[in-house]
């Protein structure tokens, strides 16, 4: 879905900070009208969020305390692709090391780009259903709490602004389109 009159060219890169997980580059670029431009942005590796559906037709959600915004947040489990690794194979990792639980069945549900304006972001939704558990294996560095709600009481702390994180705002969103039969 190119065009040719929006797009830009890059003319050089630079990497400007690098991290163990994000890196930052500035690239100049020429602009559709022939004018220079600079552009920063984040490159991210891309991440799987996984929306976990019980059988009982509850989600599994997770709390975690998040550094930057320096507070707790309602979410599903997530996390970062390897380098790699395939994007199932994320999720299914991911399900297991922070909620313990495996999935039987697992259904491509779509892929978003949540911060294009200053980073290549994706996020890549699965959901998962027939779930068991199995044990938890979480990361040295990651404390977790794993709950289960009731779908609509899910729905219901969206509106309230208590579920309030996009990748889980926008997978409920989904997951209710799915289950109502309408997509």
């Amino acid at each position: 879905m190119k065009n040719s009159r929006l797009e830009e060219s890059q003319i050089t890169t630079k990497t400007v900070y690098e991290g163990r997980l994000l890196h930052v580059k500035e690239d100049q670029v020429v602009l559709p009208n022939g004018k220079h431009a600079s552009r920063e942005y984040i490159v991210h590796p891309g991440a799987v969020v996984i929306l976990p559906l019980l059988d009982n037709g509850d989600v599994l959600l997770e709390k975690q305390y998040r550094y930057p915004l320096r507070r707790e947040f309602i979410e599903f489990p997530a996390g970062k692709i390897d380098p790699g690794e395939d994007e199932l194979t994320c999720g299914k990792r991911e399900l297991l090391e922070e909620t313990g639980y495996l999935a039987k069945d697992w259904q491509y549900v779509t892929t978003i780009y949540p911060c294009i304006g200053y980073s290549d972001e994706k996020l890549v939704y699965y959901m998962a259903k027939g779930l068991s558990f199995s044990k938890l294996q979480p990361d040295e560095d990651e404390f977790l709490e794993i709950f289960q709600l009731p779908f609509g009481t899910a729905m219901d702390r969206v509106k309230s602004g208590e579920i309030c994180e996009v990748k889980t705002v926008t997978g409920l969103f989904w997951l209710e389109k799915i289950i109502s039969g309408q997509w």
